[in-house]
C-alpha cells in the first residue's frame, strides 16, 4: 500500500518483498490504481537492482520484526540511500511483547525476549552509519494501554 501511495503521489516508486504471491498481489493492485511501481521479488538485503546513493526514501513497513540478518539489511540500506535522507521503519514495539492472551488466559514475557529491544534498534542502526532523529510509539488507546507500534526516523550518515 505504501508502494502505490508513494506512486500515486508522483515517486519513483520501488518494492520489495521475498513473498512472489505479495509482489503477484502489489501488480494487481497497481494496475487497478494506474500507476507503475518497479517491483523486485527478493530478500530483503539483495538491493543489487539499486545503484549506490540512488534512492531518496526507504520506508520499511513492518517488514524487519523477524529479519535475521538485520545488520546486513541496513547495510544495504545504507548503500542505496542517499547521504542524509531518511529511512522510516515501523515494527511492532517491543513492550507489545511483553503480554499475552489466548483463551487459556494471559502470559508475561521478560522484556527483550521477544523481539527486538528499543536499544538493540538503536545499537543496530548506529551501527551500520544511521542516526535516529525521530521516534513515535503508536497504538495507545483505551483498549490496550501498551503501545503496539514503534516508528523510527533515521538518516544515512556518511556516503
Amino acid at each position: 500500500q505504501n508502494a502505490i501511495a508513494f506512486a500515486l503521489a508522483g515517486a519513483k516508486s520501488i518494492a520489495v518483498d521475498p513473498s512472489a504471491d505479495a509482489i503477484a498481489e502489489l501488480r494487481s493492485a497497481a494496475a487497478r490504481a494506474e500507476v507503475t511501481i518497479g517491483c523486485q521479488h527478493s530478500d530483503l538485503a539483495d538491493l543489487g537492482f539499486a545503484t549506490s546513493a540512488s534512492i531518496a526514501l526507504v520506508v520499511a513497513n513492518h517488514t524487519l520484526d523477524d529479519v535475521d540478518d538485520l545488520s546486513r539489511v541496513l547495510r544495504q540500506v545504507h548503500r542505496v540511500l542517499r547521504a542524509s535522507h531518511p529511512f522510516v521503519i515501523s515494527v511492532t514495539h517491543p513492550f507489545a511483547g511483553v503480554y499475552s492472551s489466548d483463551q487459556y488466559g494471559s502470559k508475561v514475557y521478560p522484556y527483550g525476549t521477544v523481539g527486538r529491544t528499543i536499544e538493540n534498534w538503536f545499537v543496530q542502526l548506529s551501527r551500520a552509519n544511521f542516526r535516529v532523529d525521530q521516534i513515535l510509539e503508536l497504538g495507545v488507546s483505551e483498549i490496550s494501554p501498551i503501545p503496539t507500534t514503534l516508528v523510527m526516523r533515521a538518516r544515512k550518515e556518511g556516503d
